[in-house]
Formats: structure tokens, sequence, C-alpha cells
């Protein structure tokens, strides 16, 4: 199984890029990805979502050590992908209190993946907006630049929300499968060059398996994209893929 990621600012934006991405062993089976999109419009967007992954981080390393010490539990994908979540609910609620955070200092959406190696499972959750591609099969969740953040729901009952999340897929038997922030779709014309070529941005981030021989493979497109066609993503990119 071969992991690559990148993660690229966006050529509109010039301070910081407001994406991050995390890549976490949960277990030798189990891993975590990541991907997480902090709202320019908001208050230090690039803080949400970094904010995000390294509280997953800890999350996820908490967990290993008590596993150590408690009896083995077996859940499910869904039910462990629910406690993750439901942990970095509370973690926000309780450093947004301890910082005096306002809501708009934690604006980030999130694309959430577990996969299950021994059992070549996975499950995907989209919070916000964001591109997803299971085994060639591109979904785009979009609300019309304007996501339902988590931040938004901190206030309320985590059982109640998680109720309604709707934006969850399920896989198996893994070939390729990618998640990326919305910037996927932000690739525009920067500069003239030499092909007018016409290519499909996503499909050949997420479908094509060229340069898939280096780990380096979609900063190789990224490059390639940007000085064969001429485009770059405008907004911040954040994306993994897993091929096996």
């Amino acid at each position: 199984m071969n992991l690559y990621s990148t993660l690229q600012i966006g050529d509109y934006h010039i301070n910081h890029c407001e994406d991050d991405l995390l890549i976490k062993k949960i277990n030798s089976d189990k891993i975590l990805c990541a991907v997480m999109d902090g709202c320019s419009t908001a208050m230090d967007s690039h803080f949400a979502s970094t904010l995000i992954g390294k509280i997953l981080r800890k999350i996820i390393v908490e967990n290993g050590y008590k596993a150590l010490y408690e009896k083995s539990c077996h859940h499910s994908l869904e039910e462990e992908l629910k406690e993750i979540i439901k942990s970095l609910f509370n973690e926000l609620k309780f450093v947004k209190n301890y910082l005096m955070l306002d809501e708009k200092e934690l604006l980030a959406t999130l694309i959430l993946l577990v996969y299950d190696h021994a059992k070549d499972e996975g499950i995907v959750l989209t919070i916000g907006d964001g591109v997803v591609c299971i085994n060639g099969n591109i979904t785009e969740f979009d609300r019309d630049n304007r996501p339902d953040y988590l931040a938004y729901h901190l206030h309320n009952d985590f059982e109640e929300w998680y109720s309604r999340q709707s934006h969850i897929l399920f896989f198996d038997h893994l070939n390729d499968v990618s998640i990326a922030t919305d910037g996927i779709l932000s690739f525009s014309k920067i500069k003239k060059t030499n092909s007018e070529d016409m290519i499909n941005f996503a499909d050949y981030l997420m479908i094509d398996r060229q340069n898939s021989n280096t780990e380096d493979m979609l900063n190789k497109k990224l490059k390639q994209l940007e000085h064969q066609y001429g485009v770059k993503p405008t907004d911040d990119l954040a994306m993994i893929r897993i091929i096996k």
C-alpha cells in the first residue's frame, strides 16, 4: 500500500496556507487520514485547520496508549470513527472555552478517512465540503461555498449532531482512494504555455497513476500541471491518496 500527499498554498493566497493534512497509524492494521480547510473569510483560518490536525493526532496517540492497558474491545470502523469525532468535538469545545476563542477562529472543514488494512474496509466522513474518490468514482461535497462547519455545533449535543451526518461513504477492496479539500476544484490558467490540451484536473490527481512509482507523485503532478498546462490551484489544496 502506497501513501501520497500534497499540501499547497493557492495562487490567490499570500500569507498562509489555510489547509492542513494528517496521516497517522492507529495501530498495526488501521490508519487515519484527514484533510482540513480553514474558512478564508473567518479569523486566522490557518490556525483552525492546523489545530484540528494536532487534536486528531493527540486523540490517536492517547487511544493507542489506552489500548495497551485496557482489555481489547472490537469496534466496527463506524464506531471507531464516531469515537474519534466525539473526542475531537469535546476537545474543540474545551479549547474554545479555555482560550476564549471566537467561533470564527475554529471554522474549518474536515474529511476523515479510517482504513482497516486487515479487513480491507474503510469509511470516509466529510464535514463541510471537499472531494472524495473511491476506486475511480469521484464524489464532490459542495454546499455552495457555505460549509456546515463542526465549530457551528459545539454548543449542541454530540449524539444529536452526529445522527444528522449523511456524508459518510463506506468502501471495501481498496484499490485507489483519495480525499482532498475543495482546492482541487479551483485550478485556473495562470500563464501561457505551448500546450492547448484540455485536462480534467481532479481525474489527473485522483485517478491517473502517472509517477505512482515515486512517493512525490502528487507534487510532480502539480508541477506538470503548472509547467505543461499553465494551471495552478487558486485555492489552497490538501490531498491524500492511497494506492494498493
